[in-house]
């Protein structure tokens, strides 16, 4: 997919309300070679899809070995909206907390003490955090109303084709 096709994906109305929730799913291949997906907390920042996570977590030796990942936003209601992207995840390790990590949690309600207390607790616990950073590489936005799945799309096509030589 061309850098273009990705961004006129990405910019699309429906695309922009997806990016702008606070978690996706990130798959990954673990180490010991078996497929991982993970809720994570994110961030887009306009071309690149950042995630925080504490430097000792299980995900990075394997993000190091094989970098390439895949991610999966969408909706909980009916029809779905899904946002599905691929690239491959950049591990910044980094000193305190990223404003990343700051951000993509600021959607939860919180009264301003509970922020402050949440705020203060994670910077004890966490001395520095690595940001995986997605720059994507391919997307594609299923609405079931204007996109399809591409096997739904083609079960449509071969059926058209059906009729028409019926």
């Amino acid at each position: 997919m061309q850098p273009s096709e990705v961004t006129e994906v990405l910019n699309r109305p429906i695309s922009q309300e997806l990016l702008a929730r606070d978690l996706t799913r990130l798959a990954y291949v673990a180490k010991d070679g078996t497929p991982r997906a993970i809720p994570i907390a994110f961030v887009w920042n306009g071309t690149e899809i950042v995630m925080c996570t504490p430097r000792n977590a299980p995900k990075l030796p394997a993000l190091r070995q094989n970098p390439m990942v895949a991610l999966t936003i969408d909706t909980e209601v009916h029809p779905p909206m899904i946002l599905l992207i691929r690239g491959r995840a950049e591990l910044d390790l980094v000193d305190g907390i990223p404003d990343e990590y700051l951000q993509a949690n600021s959607t939860y309600t919180m009264t301003p003490e509970q922020r402050v207390e949440w705020e203060a607790e994670v910077r004890s616990l966490y001395k520095g955090m690595v940001r995986i950073v997605v720059t994507p590489t391919w997307a594609k936005l299923i609405d079931f109303e204007t996109t399809l799945p591409s096997a739904v799309e083609e079960l449509i096509r071969q059926r058209e084709e059906e009729r028409n030589r019926a």
